[in-house]
């Protein structure tokens, strides 16, 4: 085991900064590495998750108190899994130089980009995924040629031991380096002056880590959060809508950044939608309150700001409508059941704060426009979602919102594209990761002009004369 991993739980910040320059003096002293080391690399990290599956299922499933066998496999291994295929495949391409355009007058020299490893990243990686968002962006980092140190969360100790113990048995401390702690420890880690540092989470710690982050003038990836809407267009079957929008809401318990947060509908479909949200939560979630499927909220805090929420809501006038048997055998159930907050305001803490539970606030509206209006009056989103079939109706909601990424005609599946960036805009995030964009992200962008031999250039130098004052009026053309 290396030697970060063997430190105490919250490691000083003498400790952090002597990581650091560990993996930066070893990156001085190798160089970038070649396709072949680092193919060798993704290859290792991917041995290595496959081999602890059922290791990896079991402390997610310590960690949230019940967590389905078949979400943790799928959203958490398979999406990291995935990703690492997608950049062995792919790596070869990315690594390329870019040939760019060189102007007539400076030809015959060349112009290139050329992607180079930027030393350092800095990964800090939430609860709610805590393997495939610490792994995905470290898997992405070593892709890029970097060597990388990883701050998992938490209030996920189970999967955070077994990723630490995983990466140190995997790879050299002066490679991959694990720092565990709480968030004292984050905020020493937001502070070191990493080349890069990705941060995934909350807006507010976001705010928290870009301050830290710009007193060694870092540059960062924020992928955050906020309120992702729904909107559903009159020509859409509702009940087609209702179970994509209950599957988007309810996988993991509702724990993800992408999830739906709250539901723009017509105004003549309430009923009908909620008759039909009902059945569908029946349907995937039988007698939920016992249902192996549903995954409960992470922690008693967690779960009594749900609870606050909705109170909140009930308080100001919304209409609480609970879906599934909410009853549970286990006496430590912290499953918060599917739950509509019908009549929603503003002045509503769920509709202020991203919710990050099974809470669906359904807002309605007359005309598409209005809900247009609605989403653009508020933050950008991470996420936006489109039920609609007319092609004029799609365009309209592409063109006239402005969202981190858009799915129409479902929900959350967008993050499992691995040819598209994921990031978001605004308060929802900055930067993007996966596909060409992630390998980018944290890469350098090297520009590199090649003079020729013999050039025009050299006819621009003094003594100036008839030959500069041609080539300049041509120039100015």
């Amino acid at each position: 085991m290396n030697a970060m991993n063997k430190m105490e739980t919250n490691p000083g910040a003498d400790a952090l900064h002597t990581t650091l320059e560990l993996q930066r003096a070893a990156f001085l002293r190798d160089g970038p590495p070649t396709l072949k080391l680092r193919r060798a690399d993704l290859k290792k990290l991917k041995d290595a998750i496959l081999a602890r599956q059922d290791d990896f299922v079991a402390a997610l499933d310590a960690d949230f108190g019940h967590r389905a066998r078949q979400e943790s496999q799928m959203l958490d291994l398979g999406s990291t899994v995935g990703g690492i295929n997608y950049l062995y495949s792919n790596l070869r391409r990315f690594m390329r130089p870019d040939r760019r355009h060189v102007a007539a007058i400076f030809k015959p020299g060349s112009a290139k980009v050329v992607y180079q490893p930027l030393g350092v990243v800095g990964i800090v990686a939430p609860w709610n995924f805590p393997v495939s968002l610490a792994l995905t962006p470290l898997a992405t980092a070593l892709a890029a040629g970097n060597r990388a140190m990883v701050k998992p969360s938490e209030m996920t100790p189970a999967t955070t031991e077994l990723i630490a113990s995983m990466l140190a048995e995997t790879f050299d401390e002066e490679q991959v380096a694990v720092v565990t702690g709480d968030a004292e420890v984050g905020k020493a880690f937001s502070s070191l002056p990493f080349d890069h540092l990705l941060f995934t989470g909350s807006i507010p710690v976001g705010r928290a880590i870009m301050r830290a982050a710009s007193e060694n003038l870092v540059p960062v990836t924020l992928e955050l959060g906020g309120k992702s809407p729904v909107i559903i267009d009159d020509d859409y079957p509702v009940r087609t809508a209702a179970r994509r929008i209950a599957y988007g809401k309810c996988a993991n318990g509702g724990q993800i950044c992408t999830s739906p947060d709250y539901l723009l509908l017509p105004k003549s479909e309430t009923e009908e939608f909620i008759a039909a949200y009902r059945q569908e939560v029946d349907t995937l979630y039988p007698n939920v309150g016992d249902n192996p499927d549903f995954t409960w909220v992470v922690n008693d805090r967690h779960f009594a700001r749900l609870s606050g929420l909705v109170e909140d809501a009930k308080a100001k006038g919304a209409r609480v409508i609970e879906l599934g048997s909410k009853q549970s055998s286990d006496p430590q159930s912290r499953l918060f059941p599917p739950t509509l907050l019908l009549d929603v305001t503003d002045e509503m803490a769920v509709m202020q704060e991203e919710i990050f539970g099974p809470i669906l606030p359904v807002v309605t509206y007359d005309r598409l426009d209005d809900a247009i209006a609605y989403v653009n009056s508020r933050p950008r989103p991470l996420a936006l979602y489109f039920f609609g079939n007319e092609a004029q109706s799609q365009r309209r909601v592409l063109e006239r919102t402005t969202s981190g990424g858009v799915l129409v005609n479902d929900t959350i599946l967008h993050y499992a594209q691995d040819d598209l960036p994921f990031g978001g805009i605004g308060p929802s995030g900055m930067g993007a990761y996966h596909g060409a964009e992630g390998f980018k992200t944290m890469s350098h962008a090297k520009a590199v002009f090649q003079q020729a031999r013999f050039n025009v250039v050299d006819l621009f130098r003094p003594p100036f004369g008839r030959t500069f004052d041609f080539l300049l009026n041509f120039m100015l053309r």
